[in-house]
């Protein structure tokens, strides 16, 4: 491919300013250099590839995105190097997002629950359907890793060009702030776009809570369908600045899909679904109003998507839940064990009051908070467990190159005025090991924040194999 047909279907199309060549790539990657690539100078958080512009060329870039004129000879100059990156990887790979449907999810919470459970409706109805999220990316039944939740641009537009090549109809993805602030879906547009809600979450990088906010909003800019949360504040606000299309749903007031009646127990939820003032009784298999607020939104993104009512209930009604997502770990034993990947404030107040409607003991929750990571949502996290558990155990979660006791005495400053008696066991595993022997008849453990996750991380990114039903077998074993 010519660099001037690279160009032609993008917005950067242009006449050259110096001679046309074959492209042999394009990365933003300067260890990714190579003869007749295109290098797209992006400027990052602790790196910026305008200064490996000039390298480039003599390494043999076939031309140079920059952002700025460097005075060099063959550059292309752009409004925004990250967005024209995310066009080049889109016309590299022929633009696989114009073969696809696409449908989105954003907000802190509730993604990966919600792009399953859409993805299985789909797929029940005969779509073949690529999934791209937080536990694993699939293509139909073939799973393949991932390393973000939203992969970054050439990943990106690599995948879904095989998922075209491999006939997918349909993908279903989760949308980060990240990913939307970095145009790492490129030119993408998408059927529907889901927000769940949206709570304190990577302050760290965003700064404040109307930059997270403006980053989620910049999905449903490029979105035929919004479906919203409208129960969520920042869901209110969104539906009442946005021009698309629009659904809003609710378990609380009036809305175009609703949810009320609500009935929780360990082995799941009943409840009526509401719309265009027709009812509908469910029962699913998931508990937690949380993931009532999930189906509700999978439903109502399946409708708008063109699916028929009656071939989404009788879906929703026998999905088994998502691993890592109130998960329940077999004891054999007289009380229970949850794990779920709560770790925001939120979160952990979603899964701690909705299984504290149906528990029957006490309510005991271990969790911890991630290094490197926003370190004011530690105390709100203490704060949010405190108000809801009989006991905590405070330990680790990932603490990164953080040391865990730091992490921990953030954690602490949350409980200084709570009565809800607390014990500290900095390493995770033996943490486990001690709720465990705690643990009475009809009492109910939650184990928060590693869900999903089989590894946990330590210093310099070292990863190491960490799986949370494993711990929790192996400290049932201690107890015979």
């Amino acid at each position: 491919m010519k660099l001037s047909e690279l160009l032609a279907s993008t917005s950067y199309a242009r006449e050259l300013d110096f001679p046309d060549c074959e492209v042999s790539g394009v990365t933003d990657n300067s260890k990714k250099i190579e003869k007749n690539c295109v290098f797209v100078c992006v400027k990052g958080g602790s790196f910026d590839g305008h200064t490996k512009a000039a390298e480039a060329l003599e390494l043999g870039a076939a031309a140079v995105v920059t952002e700025r004129d460097l005075g060099l000879e063959r550059q292309i100059i752009a409004d925004s190097s990250r967005k024209c990156y995310g066009e080049l990887c889109a016309a590299w790979f022929d633009h696989p997002e114009r073969k696809l449907k696409v449908i989105g999810v954003t907000g802190t919470n509730g993604k990966t629950t919600m792009t399953n459970v859409i993805k299985k409706i789909l797929t029940e109805c005969g779509y073949k359907v690529g999934l791209i999220g937080t536990i694993q990316n699939e293509i139909g039944d073939k799973v393949l890793h991932t390393d973000n939740t939203t992969p970054m641009t050439y990943d990106y537009m690599a995948l879904l060009d095989q998922m075209v090549k491999e006939k997918c109809d349909v993908v279903v993805m989760e949308v980060s702030s990240f990913g939307l602030v970095q145009y790492r879906t490129g030119p993408t547009h998408f059927d529907v776009s889901v927000f769940t809600n949206l709570t304190q979450d990577h302050l760290d990088y965003h700064g404040t809570m109307e930059e997270y906010y403006k980053a989620k909003k910049m999905l449903f800019d490029v979105s035929d369908v919004a479906v919203i949360n409208t129960d969520d504040e920042y869901g209110k606000r969104l539906y009442s600045e946005i021009n698309c299309r629009k659904f809003s749903c609710s378990l609380n007031g009036a809305a175009d899909f609703m949810a009320h009646g609500i009935s929780l127990g360990a082995d799941g939820t009943v409840f009526t679904l509401e719309r265009d003032g027709k009812s509908t009784e469910v029962k699913m298999r998931m508990t937690g109003k949380f993931n009532v607020e999930n189906v509700l939104e999978a439903y109502a993104a399946c409708v708008e998507f063109g699916i028929p009512s009656e071939k989404i209930i009788p879906v929703i009604t026998e999905y088994p839940g998502v691993k890592g997502r109130c998960e329940i770990i077999p004891t054999g034993r007289d009380f229970t064990v949850l794990c779920d990947y709560a770790h925001t404030p939120d979160a952990i107040e979603n899964i701690l009051s909705s299984v504290k409607e149906y528990c029957k003991g006490r309510l005991i929750c271990l969790f911890g908070c991630g290094g490197n990571r926003d370190s004011k949502k530690r105390p709100l996290m203490a704060k949010a467990a405190a108000a809801y558990a009989d006991l905590l155990m405070v330990t680790s979660d990932n603490p990164r190159d953080e040391k865990p006791g730091d992490i921990i005495k953030d954690i602490l400053a949350g409980l200084e005025e709570t009565k809800t008696e607390y014990v500290v066991v900095e390493d995770r595993r033996e943490a486990i090991y001690s709720v465990l022997k705690l643990a009475k008849s009809g009492d109910i453990v939650v184990l928060a924040g590693k869900g999903h996750e089989d590894y946990q991380i330590l210093k310099n990114n070292v990863h190491i194999h960490f799986d949370e039903r494993e711990v929790v077998a192996e400290g049932l074993k201690r107890l015979d």
